[in-house]
């Protein structure tokens, strides 16, 4: 067995797993059950416009509310988790999300399912900034961003799992189930959390101890940060379109049934969970990651103009998913990183509140601008729309580098990060 690993690619995908610690494992095991009845919100607006008979605006503004909980409970989340500790903030969102998706099956009028979907992702997305913070405690200092990756990892794999089962679920025997199986897979998360996960304080590890360099500000004080989160946002609008507004190209333009969708979700989800903690480990100390994130942005971009090549062809939406995988794959987990390392030790849960909120901004506005283009203008617009925006913000992601300070360029070099540069553990940067 260990002559097996001394070989590549073997060799790599064990190093790239070696040295996590046991609670980042744990942590990444509670996700990956929450992340598994993922099986609602790929398909509420197919559920919307198909199964309720909503219009695609009608549709958007559900969708809207959705974006405006997360908006609040991100920071709420974020707030709690440096008064409380992210550990109960944690257990609360999924315990209580779980009962609240169970409820949603019950409701019927547009306005009843706008009001749930609200106060459901307003519970749901406290979870969010909480998380990320649990990710640095339990994290090692030199694993940070591999940490991060493990759990993206876990949330990816969930996420092949529970649309693909959603699909099947609403292709055969109906919406309905789809919520119960959301809501009960929520509350066993939080129990397995309960049970295993030990609870622990931020100042208890290093990997959160404040360095040196750090900006010791509030994050809306702090103009290289708002920068790079009016970048990040941007893409976060172009890459939720698969969520919101993808499946319904895919039911009605290419002629896709539910359960083919959700296969096709699941490939982004499975990708991602076989790959990306080994192609962090590859990339991470030899390229600088904010060169990384452009490249993420601009591949996110290209995946959606390749929509425009057939407008009738399955295999446009095949290429779509793989170009969006490897985008957010160079993009997703190096911003994580970058956002973590201007926090200080005192207001990390406020840094990733405001990250979270970026995020949270864009399921107001993915399914609104997203829908309302298709609606008015069709999809081929609409592709090349957000292409645009995606080429916009790696500009601006570039440009938030040339500002300096924690995680931008360094004078020693644009290309290569600042673990190469100072020798750091593993070849990982330290924030």
């Amino acid at each position: 067995m260990f002559g097996l690993l001394q070989r590549t690619p073997l060799r790599v995908f064990y190093n790239a797993f070696r040295g996590l610690s046991a609670n980042v494992w744990l942590l990444a095991l509670v996700t990956f059950i929450n992340r598994s009845g993922t099986m609602v919100i790929p398909f509420m607006t197919v559920y919307l416009t198909v199964d309720r008979q909503f219009s695609l605006q009608q549709a958007g503004w559900v969708m809207g509310a959705f974006g405006l909980g997360s908006l609040l409970g991100a920071w709420i989340g974020g707030r709690l988790t440096d008064r409380i500790g992210f550990y109960p903030v944690q257990f609360w969102s999924l315990f209580l999300s779980g009962f609240v998706f169970v409820g949603l099956m019950f409701l019927q009028s547009l306005w009843a399912l706008s009001v749930g979907v609200f106060i459901l992702s307003t519970i749901a997305d406290a979870f969010r900034p909480a998380n990320f913070v649990a990710v640095a405690v339990y994290s090692k200092p030199e694993n940070l961003t591999r940490s991060m990756a493990l759990v993206r990892m876990a949330i990816n794999l969930g996420w092949s799992v529970g649309p693909a089962i959603g699909g099947f679920l609403a292709a055969s025997l109906g919406y309905s189930l789809l919520f119960l199986a959301d809501g009960l897979t929520c509350i066993l998360a939080a129990v397995v959390m309960r049970i295993f996960l030990p609870p622990r304080k931020a100042n208890n590890n290093p990997a959160v101890e404040e360095a040196p360099d750090v900006v010791h500000t509030p994050p809306y004080q702090d103009k290289p940060f708002l920068l790079f989160l009016a970048m990040m946002t941007l893409v976060a609008l172009c890459f939720m379109q698969f969520i919101h507004t993808l499946p319904v190209f895919c039911k009605t333009q290419l002629g896709m049934s539910e359960d083919q969708i959700g296969l096709l979700l699941a490939l982004n989800g499975l990708a991602i969970g076989l790959s990306e903690v080994t192609l962090v480990y590859i990339l991470e100390g030899r390229f600088h990651k904010i060169w990384l994130m452009c490249i993420g942005a601009l591949v996110i971009g290209l995946a959606y103009i390749s929509l425009n090549l057939h407008a009738t062809w399955v295999g446009v939406a095949v290429i779509c998913m793989s170009l969006l995988t490897l985008g957010e794959m160079l993009n997703f987990p190096f911003s994580n990183s970058y956002a973590m390392s201007r926090a200080t030790g005192k207001t990390r849960g406020q840094y990733m509140a405001y990250y979270t909120m970026g995020f949270a901004v864009t399921t107001i506005l993915a399914p609104l601008i997203g829908l309302y283009v298709a609606d008015h203008y069709g999809f081929r617009t609409l592709w090349f729309l957000i292409g645009g925006i995606a080429f916009v913000a790696a500009l601006g992601t570039y440009w938030v580098g040339r500002m300096g300070g924690p995680g931008g360029f360094q004078a020693a070099g644009k290309f290569v990060d600042n673990a190469v540069q100072t020798g750091s553990p593993s070849g990982t940067s330290a924030t």
